[in-house]
């Protein structure tokens, strides 16, 4: 009887135990629609966590192994294929309402995602929510268009490109190199007020007016917007062709060199201080000093010219010597370097070589050779200039030669270039000295001789010429001979 009675308990148990395990495999849930804690999802790299809220009803049906996930639509809220953007860890939610984060995908776009909530265990699927708009800005900085040149022109009856530039210069972030992203194009109507014209990286103008450019972001604020180019049609003539530096005016060399750039035309030619640059026939043009550059576009049926003046924000300096300075042996050349530099170092080098603890802007120089003298400007816009001199040794006007020379070379090149002949004949002894041609014409007389014959030019031709010299010393002794004069 005992066993009897323990056998029911236990099958009675058993019962329940299976009557409860089929109601909770087959228990429903029910989830109620997801409550947005946004308006719009404008994501970023910086930013991109948004909440959802929602319900569920019962609790207790929830099995051990349930997860919740959240789908999100496609741009215009089809849930076709959709992306999960959010899953719960198993049975991790138990309690009801609950509130979960996610963030948006980066290639989002769109003003009509929608939500859902999904369940695994039981099964569950949420209505879907209200529709939102979602922008993840992958791309949020200004960027350039027509190489930052803010005019272009055409000639009247065609068109003009404008373009995105891909990559630009300097720190352009081009959007071009995101290729989700989408673009719109206006025109402006007013100071503030703007016309949509079209989509697209390129925009065919044919209108004159005011272009710019902007990332598709919808109804998102985005700095992810161009310049303005202002656009012209040319009837006749010539248009003002726009010029822009890409490191601005003044531009600081030791970014390197600055890119000049004009308006889009068939060809070019780019000109420095009214003369032209060989070989620089291209749009832009690469520029790493001062002064007046101006530029021809040939626009097809007309042209247009533009002009800048490009300042380099690189100190001044000079120095108070000249190139080529005479000293004699024993003597000092005082060198001062004076300059604008902020935080100037010298560097000084003589014929080459480093000239070690001077680093002064001044330098009293005794050797003769060739020198050098760099300055940095160490703050600011840093860079060097360096500036170049010689120090040569004085000639003696009046070395002492043995014999009276009778040949001479007046090329210029400071060797031979002068009859030089013995201290006794020469200045202050009285001497009279005679030159004359080889038919007697008497071409040079003194009797004060500085060793300086010929002084000008003897119209050589191209075969040696000979003169005659004639030498009388106060006591009447007197020297004859021929001095060949070597072309």
């Amino acid at each position: 009887m005992y066993y009897k009675k323990l056998a029911y308990k236990l099958y009675f148990g058993f019962c329940i135990f299976l009557l409860v395990s089929q109601e909770k495999v087959n228990a429903q849930i029910v989830i109620g629609q997801p409550n947005l804690g946004f308006s719009q999802a404008c994501a970023s790299e910086s930013f991109n966590t948004y909440s959802a809220t929602f319900v569920f009803s019962p609790p207790g049906v929830l099995n051990a192994s349930n997860q919740f996930t959240i789908e999100m639509s496609d741009a215009d809220g089809d849930f076709s294929s959709p992306t999960i953007v959010y899953t719960s860890n198993p049975g991790a939610v138990t309690t009801s309402p609950t509130t979960f984060d996610f963030s948006l995908p980066t290639d989002t776009a769109g003003e009509n995602y929608k939500i859902r909530i999904k369940s695994s265990a039981p099964a569950a699927t949420s209505s879907k929510s209200v529709a939102f708009a979602a922008y993840y800005k992958i791309q949020d900085s200004p960027f350039t268009i027509n190489n930052l040149v803010s005019t272009g022109a055409y000639c009247s009856g065609g068109s003009y490109l404008l373009t995105m530039d891909n990559p630009g210069t300097g720190s352009n972030d081009s959007p071009l190199n995101y290729p989700s992203l989408t673009f719109n194009w206006y025109k402006e109507t007013g100071p503030t007020t703007s016309v949509f014209v079209d989509e697209g990286p390129t925009l065919l103008v044919s209108e004159e007016g005011t272009y710019f450019v902007e990332t598709n972001y919808g109804t998102c604020t985005s700095d992810s917007f161009s310049n303005r180019v202002t656009i012209s049609a040319v009837v006749s003539g010539e248009a003002d062709a726009g010029i822009s530096s890409s490191l601005g005016n003044p531009f600081c060399p030791d970014q390197g060199s600055t890119t000049l750039s004009t308006i889009g035309g068939n060809s070019y030619q780019w000109y420095k201080d009214g003369n032209v640059i060989p070989e620089a026939t291209n749009q832009m043009y690469q520029a790493n000093e001062s002064g007046l550059y101006s530029v021809l576009v040939n626009l097809g049926d007309c042209s247009a010219a533009g002009a800048i003046v490009l300042e380099s924000e690189l100190f001044e300096g000079s120095i108070n010597v000249s190139e080529t300075n005479i000293i004699e042996e024993g003597e000092t050349l005082s060198i001062e370097v004076t300059t604008t530099a902020i935080n100037p170092e010298f560097e000084w080098y003589l014929d080459g070589v480093l000239i070690t603890d001077l680093s002064e802007d001044n330098y009293e120089a005794t050797e003769f050779g060739n020198y050098k003298v760099v300055v940095t400007e160490t703050s600011g816009c840093t860079g060097s200039r360096e500036f170049l001199f010689e120090i040569n040794e004085a000639l003696d006007p009046f070395p002492d030669v043995e014999k009276l020379p009778n040949v001479i070379s007046p090329n210029g090149d400071g060797i031979n270039d002068t009859w030089v002949i013995p201290t006794n004949y020469v200045n202050g002894t009285n001497t009279t000295v005679m030159i004359m041609t080889n038919q007697g014409k008497i071409v040079f007389q003194t009797d004060n001789y500085l060793n300086n014959w010929p002084e000008n030019n003897l119209n050589l031709t191209s075969i040696n010429q000979v003169y005659y010299y004639v030498i009388t010393t106060t006591d009447n002794e007197t020297k004859k001979g021929s001095i060949t004069v070597l072309k």
